[in-house]
């Protein structure tokens, strides 16, 4: 072996948070290596958001023909080439891919080791034949899908986020296990996309978003043909000569072709031998302090390894949060209160902040709602699903915000600003917004806020007695 090295940070996995801090700390002037053992630019860019939406906008177009007849414009039913569909995917990762890629990261300075990394004391880590004893460590590994111990399952193939986007051929009947955003999503894209589908969960769909609104997402999944089945367990996986069945607890058998363990995700530090860095850790990720800092105190842990909310945008976030404390020394901490979250169906559903259902058992609240049937511009598009729905203190001030209608990712971004800056509703009901926009739903829901007294008897009283001084 060689002499350690001995940068200012060692980062290890190169998935999007790995590689925001690596480009921001090297760029700032700091030394640093950058070790992953797969591919460059992680799960997102390979297995997570980049392909999936890459499926989901494919889905769309060939969703279109459905909806044609409302604008005058008709189509002949479109014929789904699964192939040439996962080419398409892999045209959009690769030109993404070079954003990620080691050359570019030694392109600004960083040094990229390919090779598994594994503590071998509290301030030390061998990777390959190469020691890195590092001023600070960042660990950013990533997690990976959980599979579930269904008696059968290990007899039968199954796909999981990480294989289905290799997947070039039509399933007859997807069976989904697992009713998060990837179960929902992906759901939602082989439905469209010509295969029927099936989706299963022990417990509700989308647990984490309002309740209401799930339901009308729901309803909207089922007319499109989705068999969901929420709050029923699966109790066994068996092998059919045509396929497979999954034996739920209720006692109904469902029949498929294909099957997709969509479970949810843990983190992924098996490898790192964390024991021997006195670094604690959990079945649901490494143990971290509002400052990102693990038990060792030469250690931080960002993204879907610290145990946190599992999002490519948390892992950006907790990049900044480590480059403060670890260069500069700031004690910057981790605030969830206007954390953002979308699930990219169609309609897409989003939230920021309480739900309706977790701000009640805070105290008073007050919802304010108004749907996208009363939007101009919703008609304009000839799509009027989904509504808008606020949460607020009796005082005004903004706590939540759910939103499920089309582009509602980017319609969240004002009521996740309002609420990291605790902006009352009026902050929102005065500002002024284009028209027509779906932007002017969530003015109007603001300005709902203030129709019990606008519109109230003494008010009107008010006016009266006023228009008497001419």
């Amino acid at each position: 072996m060689t002499e350690p090295l001995t940068p200012d940070l060692f980062v290890i996995g190169a998935g999007s948070g790995g590689l925001a801090v690596a480009a921001g700390a090297v760029q700032m002037g700091a030394s640093v290596v950058l070790v992953e053992r797969d591919r460059m630019g992680g799960d997102c860019l390979n297995f997570g958001c980049v392909p999936s939406k890459s499926l989901l906008a494919a889905a769309k177009r060939a969703d279109c023909w459905r909806h044609g007849g409302e604008f005058g414009v008709f189509y002949q039913p479109p014929r789904i080439d699964f192939a040439a569909v996962a080419d398409s995917v892999e045209r959009v990762i690769a030109g993404i891919a070079p954003n990620d890629s080691q050359e570019r990261f030694e392109g600004l300075g960083a040094h990229v080791i390919r090779d598994e990394a594994h503590f071998i004391d509290n301030r030390t880590v061998q990777v390959g034949d190469a020691l890195i004893r590092p001023r600070r460590f960042v660990i950013a590994t990533g997690s990976r899908p959980v599979i579930p111990p269904i008696p059968g399952l290990d007899s039968v193939p199954y796909l999981t986020n990480e294989t289905i986007f290799a997947n070039r051929e039509r399933p007859e009947h997807l069976i989904v296990i697992g009713g998060g955003p990837i179960g929902i999503e992906l759901a939602q894209a082989y439905r469209r996309l010509g295969a029927a589908v099936t989706v299963i969960d022990a417990g509700p769909m989308l647990p984490r978003d309002d309740a209401e609104l799930v339901g009308r997402l729901a309803a909207l999944l089922t007319a499109e043909g989705i068999a969901l089945k929420p709050s029923v367990g699966v109790e066994a996986i068996e092998r059919r000569e045509a396929g497979i069945s999954v034996v739920l607890a209720n006692g109904e058998r469902v029949a498929g072709s294909h099957l997709l363990i969509a479970a949810g995700r843990r983190a992924d530090t098996a490898a790192l031998n964390l024991a021997a860095a006195g670094i604690e850790a959990t079945p649901h990720g490494i143990k971290v302090d509002a400052r990102l800092r693990t038990s060792n105190r030469r250690a931080f842990a960002i993204g879907d390894a610290a145990g946190g909310p599992q999002f490519t945008h948390i892992a950006l976030y907790h990049a900044g949060i480590v480059i403060r404390n670890a260069l500069f020394r700031l004690p910057s901490r981790v605030d969830y209160r206007a954390l953002p979250w979308v699930t990219y169906t169609d309609p897409e559903l989003a939230q920021v902040g309480a739900t309706e259902t977790a701000a009640k058992a805070d105290g008073p609240i007050q919802v304010l709602c108004w749907s996208f049937t009363d939007n101009d511009r919703a008609h304009t598009e000839r799509d009027t699903a989904g509504e808008i729905k606020i949460v607020t203190r009796r005082n005004g001030r903004i706590i939540g915000a759910t939103i499920l209608g089309a582009a509602a990712g980017d319609l969240i971004l004002p009521w996740a600003l309002a609420i990291s800056q605790k902006l009352k509703i009026g902050a929102m009901a005065n500002l002024i917004v284009p028209y027509p926009t779906r932007g002017e739903a969530g003015k109007r829901a603001a300005g709902a806020y203030y129709t019990p007294t606008l519109f109230a008897p003494r008010t009107r009283r008010l006016v009266r007695f006023l228009a008497r001084f001419g």
